[in-house]
């Protein structure tokens, strides 16, 4: 039951994440695109910079403190390498952005988050 409640949070909190990106005017290309090195939350574009976008939901603000870490990040990293060519074209930005919400917060958009 608790696993089922998560992965319901999960999903609401990505619906949020893809509102809160198109409200600040970037498009929403995918959601929850499965690769065989792992899943990207969104794919999202505004002018020209494809986001791969890893969303947190957290119960409290303290808990999106820990909620994202350099292994996430490079797991994120690894499956948007595999299929950014189907998203980014020639002259694109290709970035790892990360959105941590939480009730009652306004969410916050780490930008360009992995940089190995």
């Amino acid at each position: 039951m608790k696993r089922q409640r998560a992965e319901k949070q999960g999903r609401a909190g990505e619906g949020r994440a893809a509102l809160w990106l198109q409200v600040k005017g970037w498009r929403i290309l995918d959601r929850r695109r499965k690769t065989p090195l792992g899943e990207i939350d969104l794919v999202a574009k505004r002018g020209n910079v494809v986001a791969f976008v890893e969303v947190k939901w957290r119960a409290t603000a303290a808990e999106l403190d820990l909620a994202i870490d350099e292994r996430r990040l490079a797991r994120v990293a690894a499956a948007a390498e595999a299929v950014a060519h189907e998203y980014a074209k020639d002259g694109e930005d290709i970035r790892i952005d990360v959105l941590l919400l939480a009730p009652n917060l306004f969410p916050r958009h780490i930008v360009n988050a992995w940089q190995p």
